[in-house]
Protein backbone atom coordinates (compact mmCIF):
# COMPACT_ATOMS: atom_id res chain seq x y z
CA UNK A 1 0.00 0.00 0.00
CA UNK A 2 2.81 2.57 -0.99
CA UNK A 3 1.82 6.56 -1.78
CA UNK A 4 2.87 9.32 -3.30
CA UNK A 5 4.85 11.54 -1.30
CA UNK A 6 3.09 14.29 -2.75
CA UNK A 7 -0.72 12.29 -1.84
CA UNK A 8 -2.84 13.95 0.54
CA UNK A 9 -4.29 11.26 3.21
CA UNK A 10 -7.09 11.37 5.92
CA UNK A 11 -7.45 8.70 8.46
CA UNK A 12 -11.14 8.05 9.94
CA UNK A 13 -10.52 5.53 12.83
CA UNK A 14 -13.76 3.86 14.36
CA UNK A 15 -12.28 3.61 17.69
CA UNK A 16 -14.55 0.94 19.16
CA UNK A 17 -14.04 -1.23 15.88
CA UNK A 18 -10.64 -0.91 15.67
CA UNK A 19 -9.93 -1.90 19.24
CA UNK A 20 -12.03 -5.21 19.07
CA UNK A 21 -10.62 -5.98 15.83
CA UNK A 22 -7.08 -5.41 17.24
CA UNK A 23 -8.39 -7.49 20.54
CA UNK A 24 -9.85 -10.18 18.39
CA UNK A 25 -6.15 -10.52 16.30
CA UNK A 26 -4.33 -10.35 20.10
CA UNK A 27 -2.03 -7.26 19.93
CA UNK A 28 -3.19 -3.43 20.94
CA UNK A 29 -2.66 -0.69 18.62
CA UNK A 30 0.39 1.45 18.92
CA UNK A 31 -1.26 5.13 18.23
CA UNK A 32 2.32 7.14 17.93
CA UNK A 33 3.51 4.69 15.04
CA UNK A 34 0.73 4.20 13.74
CA UNK A 35 0.80 7.94 13.31
CA UNK A 36 4.38 7.86 11.96
CA UNK A 37 3.08 4.93 9.41
CA UNK A 38 1.14 7.51 7.71
CA UNK A 39 2.86 10.26 8.27
CA UNK A 40 5.85 8.19 6.05
CA UNK A 41 3.33 7.56 3.08
CA UNK A 42 2.26 10.97 2.15
CA UNK A 43 0.75 14.53 3.63
CA UNK A 44 -0.95 13.12 6.24
CA UNK A 45 -4.17 16.03 6.83
CA UNK A 46 -6.21 14.60 9.72
CA UNK A 47 -6.10 11.87 11.81
CA UNK A 48 -9.73 11.33 13.26
CA UNK A 49 -10.22 9.30 16.17
CA UNK A 50 -14.06 8.50 17.02
CA UNK A 51 -15.67 7.16 20.16
CA UNK A 52 -18.85 7.03 22.06
CA UNK A 53 -18.20 7.86 26.43
CA UNK A 54 -20.00 7.05 29.50
CA UNK A 55 -20.56 10.67 30.38
CA UNK A 56 -21.81 9.94 33.82
CA UNK A 57 -18.96 7.64 35.18
CA UNK A 58 -16.87 8.99 37.48
CA UNK A 59 -13.99 7.87 35.40
CA UNK A 60 -13.65 6.54 32.04
CA UNK A 61 -11.41 3.63 31.05
CA UNK A 62 -10.84 5.49 27.94
CA UNK A 63 -10.29 8.83 29.10
CA UNK A 64 -6.41 8.47 29.38
CA UNK A 65 -6.33 7.49 25.25
CA UNK A 66 -8.56 10.17 24.45
CA UNK A 67 -6.58 12.91 26.33
CA UNK A 68 -3.32 11.55 25.04
CA UNK A 69 -4.27 11.18 21.22
CA UNK A 70 -5.70 14.84 21.38
CA UNK A 71 -2.54 16.65 22.66
CA UNK A 72 -0.18 14.09 20.20
CA UNK A 73 -1.79 14.85 16.60
CA UNK A 74 -5.54 13.29 16.42
CA UNK A 75 -8.92 15.01 16.23
CA UNK A 76 -10.89 13.49 18.58
CA UNK A 77 -14.36 13.40 18.06
CA UNK A 78 -16.37 11.67 20.84
CA UNK A 79 -20.05 12.12 22.35
CA UNK A 80 -22.65 10.89 25.05
CA UNK A 81 -24.07 7.17 24.72
CA UNK A 82 -27.46 7.25 24.98
CA UNK A 83 -29.08 4.37 27.26
CA UNK A 84 -32.61 2.90 26.24
CA UNK A 85 -34.70 0.04 27.10
CA UNK A 86 -34.79 -2.52 23.86
CA UNK A 87 -38.32 -3.93 23.38
CA UNK A 88 -37.73 -7.38 25.78
CA UNK A 89 -37.18 -4.88 28.44
CA UNK A 90 -33.14 -5.34 28.74
CA UNK A 91 -31.17 -1.79 29.21
CA UNK A 92 -28.95 -1.26 26.14
CA UNK A 93 -26.20 1.46 25.74
CA UNK A 94 -26.39 3.49 21.88
CA UNK A 95 -22.71 5.22 20.80
CA UNK A 96 -22.68 5.02 17.24
CA UNK A 97 -20.23 7.60 15.90
CA UNK A 98 -21.11 6.49 11.86
CA UNK A 99 -22.82 10.18 10.86
CA UNK A 100 -19.94 12.19 12.68
CA UNK A 101 -17.44 10.20 10.51
CA UNK A 102 -19.58 10.41 7.78
CA UNK A 103 -19.90 14.12 7.79
CA UNK A 104 -15.87 14.72 8.53
CA UNK A 105 -15.15 12.62 5.21
CA UNK A 106 -17.11 14.29 3.21
CA UNK A 107 -16.27 17.43 4.05
CA UNK A 108 -12.70 16.72 3.58
CA UNK A 109 -13.26 14.68 -0.20
CA UNK A 110 -12.02 17.81 -2.10
CA UNK A 111 -8.93 18.04 -0.57
CA UNK A 112 -7.50 14.73 -0.17
CA UNK A 113 -6.07 11.68 -2.59
CA UNK A 114 -6.74 9.11 -0.40
CA UNK A 115 -8.78 8.23 2.42
CA UNK A 116 -8.10 5.38 5.35
CA UNK A 117 -11.03 4.09 6.64
CA UNK A 118 -10.32 1.85 10.07
CA UNK A 119 -13.33 0.05 10.48
CA UNK A 120 -15.39 -3.35 8.89
CA UNK A 121 -18.96 -1.85 9.48
CA UNK A 122 -20.95 -2.84 6.18
CA UNK A 123 -22.83 0.30 6.80
CA UNK A 124 -19.87 2.61 5.67
CA UNK A 125 -20.04 1.07 2.46
CA UNK A 126 -22.31 3.93 0.71
CA UNK A 127 -20.09 6.31 2.55
CA UNK A 128 -17.44 4.91 0.39
CA UNK A 129 -19.00 5.14 -2.50
CA UNK A 130 -19.49 8.45 -2.22
CA UNK A 131 -16.24 9.13 -1.42
CA UNK A 132 -15.07 7.27 -4.46
CA UNK A 133 -17.17 9.22 -6.61
CA UNK A 134 -15.39 12.73 -5.41
CA UNK A 135 -12.00 10.84 -6.66
CA UNK A 136 -10.90 10.00 -3.47
CA UNK A 137 -9.29 6.81 -3.67
CA UNK A 138 -10.51 4.20 -0.21
CA UNK A 139 -8.23 2.11 1.74
CA UNK A 140 -9.97 0.11 4.77
CA UNK A 141 -8.09 -1.44 7.29
CA UNK A 142 -10.23 -4.16 9.05
CA UNK A 143 -9.45 -8.16 9.37
CA UNK A 144 -10.73 -11.09 7.56
CA UNK A 145 -8.23 -13.33 9.60
CA UNK A 146 -10.60 -13.77 12.53
CA UNK A 147 -13.46 -16.72 12.74
CA UNK A 148 -16.31 -15.06 12.07
CA UNK A 149 -14.79 -11.92 9.91
CA UNK A 150 -14.59 -8.38 11.33
CA UNK A 151 -15.01 -6.85 7.64
CA UNK A 152 -18.16 -6.88 6.12
CA UNK A 153 -17.89 -8.71 2.72
CA UNK A 154 -19.94 -5.76 0.68
CA UNK A 155 -17.45 -2.64 2.26
CA UNK A 156 -14.38 -4.51 1.60
CA UNK A 157 -16.12 -5.09 -1.98
CA UNK A 158 -16.34 -1.73 -2.44
CA UNK A 159 -13.00 -0.47 -1.02
CA UNK A 160 -9.97 0.31 -3.78
CA UNK A 161 -7.64 -1.16 -1.44
CA UNK A 162 -8.23 -3.80 1.61
CA UNK A 163 -5.28 -4.02 3.98
CA UNK A 164 -5.41 -6.93 6.64
CA UNK A 165 -4.99 -5.25 10.14
CA UNK A 166 -2.71 -8.45 10.83
CA UNK A 167 -0.17 -7.78 8.12
CA UNK A 168 0.15 -4.21 9.59
CA UNK A 169 0.87 -5.68 13.33
CA UNK A 170 4.61 -5.41 13.00
CA UNK A 171 4.20 -1.96 12.39
CA UNK A 172 2.30 -0.59 14.69
CA UNK A 173 0.60 -3.21 16.92
CA UNK A 174 1.72 -3.64 20.74
CA UNK A 175 1.57 -6.54 22.74
CA UNK A 176 -0.97 -6.49 25.10
CA UNK A 177 1.20 -7.37 27.99
CA UNK A 178 3.53 -4.82 26.68
CA UNK A 179 1.88 -2.46 29.23
CA UNK A 180 -0.93 -3.01 31.63
CA UNK A 181 -4.23 -1.14 30.46
CA UNK A 182 -5.76 1.27 32.46
CA UNK A 183 -9.07 -0.61 32.71
CA UNK A 184 -6.69 -3.35 34.22
CA UNK A 185 -5.51 -1.10 37.01
CA UNK A 186 -7.73 0.32 40.02
CA UNK A 187 -9.69 3.36 40.02
CA UNK A 188 -7.02 5.26 41.89
CA UNK A 189 -3.63 4.34 39.59
CA UNK A 190 -5.80 5.34 36.48
CA UNK A 191 -6.75 8.42 37.96
CA UNK A 192 -3.05 9.46 38.33
CA UNK A 193 -2.23 8.10 35.26
CA UNK A 194 -4.80 10.46 33.43
CA UNK A 195 -3.57 13.43 35.67
CA UNK A 196 0.29 12.55 34.44
CA UNK A 197 -1.27 12.54 30.76
CA UNK A 198 -2.13 15.57 30.77
CA UNK A 199 1.19 16.81 31.89
CA UNK A 200 2.97 14.61 29.24
CA UNK A 201 4.73 16.47 26.30
CA UNK A 202 3.81 16.13 22.55
CA UNK A 203 5.34 12.54 21.17
CA UNK A 204 5.35 10.67 24.49
CA UNK A 205 4.61 6.98 24.48
CA UNK A 206 0.55 6.82 24.67
CA UNK A 207 -0.78 4.87 27.83
CA UNK A 208 -1.70 1.33 27.33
Amino acid sequence: MSSSSAERIALFIDGANLYATAKTLGFDIDYKRLLKEFQGRGTLLRAFYYTAIIEDQEYSSIRPLIDWLDYNGYTVVTKATKEFIDASGRRKVKGNMDIELAVDAMELTEHIDQMVLFSGDGDFRSLVEAVQRRGVRVTVISTIASQPPMIADELRRQADVFTDLVELQSRFGRDPNERPAPRERGDREARSHLRKSLQQPKGNDPPG
